[in-house]
This record gives structure tokens, C-alpha cells and sequence, in this order.
């Protein structure tokens, strides 16, 4: 049994939730394979949603966050870790309903873990996280239905977000023309330092157009928000192209006829970073850690202590942060 701070949400007296920083034991962790000291975590906007008292992400409070870990294997009773290994957990329930990453210990079942690889220091794997796992998913699901580098222009929606940032330099990295979508006017020169050729404001994309097809401009996308904006994404792809759908912040509907894809031939792909299949998981983040590297990491992240988890997860939740935070235990 060992003793460890954690950030810890409980619902107060007047039916609000709140976090605070409490000392709890190694011993009231769920059961699970493997126990693992955390280094860093990430924040996400499940993580705001689950501080805030949703309890369509966290059923039962007091709970701790964090649906990213990494850090070292201290116990593990599978065959295949060892204590002391670098490791990193992201998705399945860790710090939905399973204590988190906001937790200096995590126990969890053993096909959650997947061998950090060994060019990825495990600072830069929680810099990416499930939001840069999320994007290296969804480009990956674009280069597989035929994005072309000759086509045109790719547009990333919510470009200032966790998963949209990413997917900017990533596809910058991969040499695709960028065009990134963003309501912060402030963040332009940002946008541009990470690759983007052009920044646009959401107001062109984020308004409901009653025309069923819009005039062609993208060879692909990786949209983060949904409702109005993917709708027109959508009805903007040039023939044959995809975009790869991960968010739902503006809203979850999606209000279009069938013309863009009957006409157009063009395909919506969902992304889900969740429940992958562990060996799947492990594929992509040995591919972050190899041809896909960023070498602008740094420039996405704030370093945050677990003290500041509270401000941070408002300002996540209000639409105000930039890049990703990142928690140092």
C-alpha cells in the first residue's frame, strides 16, 4: 500500500461539483493487472466534462479524471510488462469510471497498456494523448480512402483544439496543404508556426446553408466539432473525397440530404479512439513515435501542476484553451 495525491471531483451539498486535491491509497484503486506510476496525463474535454458532473461520461462520484496516463509499471500480473517498463494508457474507461491520470497511481487491466516506443519520451507522448492519438487516427483513416497531396487544399476544423492542432502539423509534416479553421483571430500566427497555409474563420463554416451541395474547395478533412460545420465540409468536398469525423462540440445532428454523397461520391469516416483493438492502438503509436514524430511538440503544450487542474479544466470546458495541457505529476 502506498499513499499518492490525486485530484479528486465530488459533488457538493448544493448538488455543484468541484475537484481538490486529496491523499488517498494505492489500496481503494479498482482491481486490475497492472499498476502503474504516472508521470504525466493530459487534459481533454472528456476530463472538463467529467470534472463539471456529467454523468453520461462519469456515473459516480468522488472520481478522478484523466483518460490519459503515462508512466512506469510498478506491479503487473501479465506476461508480457514488467515493472519499471514505460508505458502508456489512453481510452477504454481509464478516467471515465476507472480513477485517472489526474492520480499519481492508476491500476488497470493489462490489454489497456501499450509499450511506450522508444523514441517517444513520455512527456511527448502525453503532449499528444488521446486528442494527438485522435488525430494521427483520423489521418490515417484519410490516407487510406486516397488522400492526395495533389488534390488540394485539407481542411482541419477546431484547429486550436487538442485534436485539431495536432492534426495541422501532422499533415503539415506529411506535406499536405493546410487550411485551418478557428474562431481565436489571435491564434493565426500559431496556426501558421504549426504549418497551416491558410487560417479561416468558423463564421464561413459554421452556419446552417440550406443549399444541398456547396461549391467544391477540399480534397479531405478532419473535422473535430460536427453539427453545422461538418454539414458543410460535407457539402464542400471535391468528388470522391473524405473527411474523418471525431467531434461533436458544435452538436451531434447532422442536417444534409444525401446529394454530396450520391453526386459526389464523397465519404464521411468515423473515428473513434476508444475501443480500439490494443494491437491496433499499439500500430499507431509506434508510428508516432517513428515516421509520424512531430518535432513541434513543444510548441502545443502547457505545463500545468496538478493545483491548476481546476482552472484549466474550466477553461477547456469554456472553449478557451489552446494546444494541449499538460499534467506533470
Amino acid at each position: 500500500m502506498t499513499a499518492y495525491n490525486a485530484f479528486v471531483v465530488s459533488e457538493t451539498s448544493d448538488g455543484e461539483f468541484a475537484g481538490k486535491i486529496k491523499t488517498l491509497d494505492t489500496s481503494d484503486l479498482p482491481a486490475g493487472d497492472v499498476l502503474i506510476k504516472v508521470q504525466y496525463s493530459s487534459l481533454n474535454y472528456k476530463d472538463a466534462l467529467s470534472a463539471a458532473g456529467n454523468k453520461g461520461v462519469t456515473r459516480q462520484y468522488p472520481h478522478t479524471p484523466g483518460i490519459d496516463a503515462a508512466g512506469s509499471v510498478v506491479e503487473a500480473n501479465v506476461a508480457h510488462l514488467n515493472p519499471g517498463e514505460e508505458v502508456i494508457v489512453v481510452g477504454y474507461d481509464l478516467g471515465m469510471n476507472t480513477a485517472g491520470g489526474f492520480g499519481e497511481y492508476i491500476r488497470v487491466p493489462g490489454d489497456w497498456v501499450v509499450r511506450k516506443p522508444a523514441s517517444l519520451g513520455l512527456r511527448a507522448s502525453m503532449i499528444l494523448g488521446t486528442a494527438g492519438f485522435t488525430a494521427a487516427l483520423c489521418v490515417d483513416k484519410l490516407l487510406a480512402a486516397g488522400l492526395d497531396k495533389d488534390s488540394g487544399e485539407v481542411l482541419v476544423s477546431g484547429a486550436t483544439g487538442g485534436v485539431g492542432s495536432v492534426a495541422v502539423a501532422l499533415l503539415a509534416k506529411l506535406g499536405y496543404d493546410v487550411a485551418a479553421v478557428t474562431g481565436k483571430a489571435q491564434a493565426e500566427s500559431w496556426l501558421r508556426d504549426l504549418g497551416a497555409r491558410t487560417v479561416i474563420d468558423r463564421s464561413e463554416l459554421g452556419e446552417a446553408n440550406p443549399k444541398p451541395l456547396l461549391k467544391p474547395r477540399w480534397a479531405g478533412a478532419v473535422d473535430t466539432v460536427g453539427g453545422p460545420t461538418l454539414v458543410n465540409i460535407i457539402k464542400s468536398l471535391h468528388y470522391g473525397c473524405s473527411v474523418a469525423a471525431c467531434g461533436m462540440v458544435q452538436s451531434p445532428a447532422l442536417e444534409l440530404s444525401v446529394f454530396p454523397f450520391i453526386l459526389r461520391g464523397v465519404n464521411l469516416l468515423g473515428v473513434d479512439s476508444v475501443e480500439l483493438a490494443l494491437p491496433v492502438k499499439q500500430a499507431m503509436w509506434d508510428k508516432l513515435g517513428g515516421d509520424w514524430q512531430l518535432d513541434n511538440l513543444e510548441s502545443l503544450a502547457t505545463e500545468i501542476t496538478p493545483e491548476e487542474l481546476d482552472s484549466s479544466l474550466r477553461q477547456l470546458l469554456a472553449g478557451k484553451a489552446r494546444g494541449r495541457f499538460l499534467l506533470k505529476h
